[in-house]
C-alpha cells in the first residue's frame, strides 16, 4: 500500500462522505480487528511469508458479497486483458485466499509475489520492490457495514485488482519498469513523481476498447461502485506531463481519468518519461519537493 493512499478519493456506492465518518474508522471492535493484523507485519522483510490468517464469519461474508458485486461490475466495465488475467489468477469466490496461495499462483504466472503490508508504505520501499518481483499487500478486510467500498487498500482491493494484474505477463512488466525506475533514483520528489504515474495508471487507468472506457486501475477494479461511473468521469488522453499536473480528488469519485489505446501504450508512454527521470529533472518538474 504506497502512501498515495493518504490521498485516497472518497467513493462509496451511492453516497459520499469524508473518510472519517466512515464505519471502519470509528468502530472500536473493527479497529482493533484491523489493528491486530496490521501488527503482523511489524519487522516483516520483503519476501519472508506472510502468516496465515484465520478470518471470521463476518470477513468471509463480506468478501463473498464483494466477489458477486465485482463479478457483474467486471463482467461490464473491465478491459479485456483484466477479464483474461482473472480466469488466471482464479479468485475464490467462497473464501479469502491466504497471501500464500495467491503469491503461488503468480509465481507460476508472472514471477511476482505478495509481500506483507500492515497499512502505508512508504514510495521507496513500495515503488522499488516491484523491481524485484514483490508486491506490498495487507491481510485486512474492509468494514462489513460498507462493503462495496473501503476508505484504504484491503485485501479485497490487493486481491481483485493488484492480484489480477499480476497473473498477466504485459501487466507483470509495466510494476517492474514503475519499481526500476524508483530504485534508480533518490529524492522523495523523484519518487513522488514516480508514485503519482503509478496512480493514473495502476491504480486509476482506463483503456480505450471500440470507442468505449474500460478499466485496468486496480482501485477501480475493487470498486463496483465506481466503475458503474466510468462513464461520468473526465476522460483524457494519457500523457506522463498531463498525469502530473492534475490534482488528486480527496472528497469524491476520482473526477480524471487517463486513457490509453493498449497495455503497450501504457507501458510505452511511461518508459519514454521514466528513462529521461532522475533526482535533478525531478526537482526541475516539482521545484518545491
Amino acid at each position: 500500500m504506497s502512501d498515495v493512499w493518504r490521498r485516497t478519493p472518497i467513493a462509496a456506492d451511492g453516497t459520499l462522505g469524508a473518510a472519517a465518518e466512515h464505519p471502519g474508522r470509528r468502530d472500536p471492535l473493527y479497529l482493533a480487528r484491523r489493528h491486530a493484523l496490521a501488527e503482523l507485519a511489524r519487522g516483516h522483510r520483503v519476501g519472508d511469508p506472510s502468516p496465515v490468517v484465520e478470518y471470521t464469519e463476518s470477513e468471509q461474508a463480506t468478501w463473498r458479497r464483494v466477489h458477486r458485486a465485482l463479478d457483474d461490475a467486471h463482467r461490464a466495465y473491465a478491459c479485456r486483458a483484466v477479464l483474461d488475467a482473472r480466469e488466471e489468477v482464479r479468485v475464490p469466490a467462497d473464501r479469502i485466499p491466504q497471501h500464500a496461495e495467491v503469491g503461488a499462483r503468480l509465481r507460476r504466472l508472472t514471477g511476482f509475489d505478495f509481500t506483507l503490508a500492515g497499512g502505508v508504505v512508504e514510495n521507496e520501499r513500495f515503488l522499488g520492490s516491484m523491481a524485484r518481483g514483490y508486491f506490498h499487500a495487507v491481510q485486512f478486510v474492509r468494514h462489513p457495514a460498507v462493503p462495496l467500498y473501503s476508505p484504504e487498500p484491503d485485501i479485497i482491493h490487493d486481491v481483485f485488482g493488484h492480484g489480477i494484474h499480476l497473473a498477466a505477463p504485459e501487466f507483470a512488466a509495466i510494476y517492474r519498469l514503475i519499481g526500476q525506475a524508483a530504485v534508480r533514483v533518490k529524492t522523495e520528489a523523484a519518487l513522488q513523481i514516480i508514485s503519482d504515474l503509478y496512480w493514473f495508471t495502476l491504480e486509476y487507468g482506463v483503456l480505450e476498447e471500440g470507442g468505449t472506457p474500460k478499466a485496468y486501475g486496480a482501485a477501480l477494479l475493487s470498486s463496483s461502485g465506481e466503475l458503474g461511473r466510468l462513464d461520468r468521469s473526465r476522460i483524457r488522453d494519457l500523457n506522463a506531463l498531463d498525469a502530473l499536473a492534475t490534482p488528486y480528488e480527496i472528497s469524491g469519485y476520482q473526477p480524471v481519468l487517463f486513457a490509453a489505446r493498449s497495455l503497450t501504450h501504457v507501458a510505452d508512454t511511461l518508459a519514454a518519461f521514466l528513462s529521461d527521470l532522475d533526482d535533478d529533472s525531478a526537482l526541475r518538474l516539482r521545484p518545491h519537493g
